[in-house]
């Protein structure tokens, strides 16, 4: 059976469109003066065919017509030659910067577009586009104080301009905006900058010794804060890391309130009947047969009793008056307590302790 016959398919739209741009007379613009083509340097001669303001005028309607078409960059470049025709009307020349700085808007090169606005504004004062294209990119460029002086200058000599009027309501927003933002930063910043001084302040009543990590903070997520409940601000709640030496392994608390008594959070890790921890070999970590020890800044040791709170250790580890300063190491927001099966573990674990601190 033949095969049906091919045809040719009909060209896109964007090819039909770059085809149109090799034809001189629908071309964006013009090759330099050394083009070889007879009919490009008729159309070369005719552009620039005139007087200044004529020769700017043509090119300020070419670029009008791309505008309208949304093909800024071409626009944009008409206007641009139209400016370096030199028009002596300035009228003619007032309009191109105007509409270059539209152009430019939309490409968003909004620093061209001011440059532009100015010069148009040095040849006529009253030139309320350009007032209104400079508020629009000072916008953009969050240069929001310059934006309503520029629409503020612009209605003293054009107060019905409605375009300026939307855009300095547009611009007070933004400003009102911006500043009630950066109100809530610095109350938030205020507000940061005192609990941390009433950390700090807790920190030294209660003798916890901040300790910088030699290796850098840790990804600790948890970090000390007063208890929302106490309105007082009076409670503290820390991170503490349960250690259990024996097997190189530990349990974080994230929330261990200082008037807790440890024995609350030891019932929780080791609950009654519950299934003993994987790492515990020898199934010795059991509710009711542990000690917790607590290592102050100074190296001494203090066993933690089994109603002791936190607090109570905090005071305990407090140095003797005419002493140097004493108490809990704070190391990344955390304290750290020692958790042994009582009896021979624990009585190797303290002597082993010692016998590192005193050599």
């Amino acid at each position: 059976m033949a095969s049906a016959p091919i045809f040719p398919q009909p060209a896109s739209i964007d090819d039909q469109l770059a085809s149109l741009d090799k034809i001189p007379l629908f071309m964006k613009s013009l090759p330099s003066e050394g083009a070889d083509d007879t009919a490009i340097s008729a159309l070369q001669s005719l552009a620039y065919e005139g007087t200044p303001d004529e020769i700017a005028q043509n090119f300020k309607d070419q670029g009008n017509d791309y505008f309208k078409g949304r093909r800024y960059r071409e626009a944009h470049g008409f206007y641009s030659q139209g400016i370096d025709a030199k028009p002596t009307d300035q009228m003619i020349l007032e309009a191109l910067l105007c509409n270059r700085a539209a152009c430019n808007l939309e490409l968003k090169n909004y620093g061209s577009v001011l440059k532009d606005c100015s010069k148009a504004i040095s040849i006529n004062p009253r030139s309320s586009k350009a007032y209104y294209r400079s508020t629009l990119a000072l916008v953009a460029l969050d240069r929001l104080e310059e934006a309503l002086d520029c629409c503020d200058r612009c209605l003293q000599f054009d107060p019905d301009n409605k375009d300026v009027q939307d855009a300095r309501v547009k611009a007070a927003d933004l400003e009102d905006k911006r500043d009630r933002k950066e109100r809530e930063r610095q109350e938030k910043l205020l507000k940061e900058k005192h609990r941390k001084q009433q950390l700090k302040k807790a920190f030294s009543e209660r003798n916890l010794i901040i300790v910088s990590n030699p290796e850098g903070p840790s990804n600790n997520p948890y970090e000390p804060s007063f208890d929302p409940e106490d309105l007082t601000n009076n409670t503290l709640i820390l991170p503490v890391f349960f250690l259990y030496p024996q097997y190189a392994t530990s349990d974080l608390i994230s929330h261990f309130v200082e008037n807790t008594a440890f024995a609350a959070h030891l019932s929780d890790m080791f609950p009654p009947n519950a299934a003993i921890p994987e790492w515990d070999k020898n199934k010795e970590y059991v509710n009711g047969q542990l000690a917790v020890y607590a290592m102050t800044h100074r190296k001494r040791l203090l066993k933690v009793g089994k109603k002791t709170t936190l607090e109570d250790v905090c005071k305990a580890a407090r140095g003797k008056d005419g002493e140097p300063k004493d108490g809990l190491e704070l190391k990344d927001g955390c304290l750290t307590f020692v958790v042994l099966p009582k009896g021979e573990v624990e009585q190797r674990w303290v002597e082993d302790y010692k016998r590192a601190r005193d050599s």
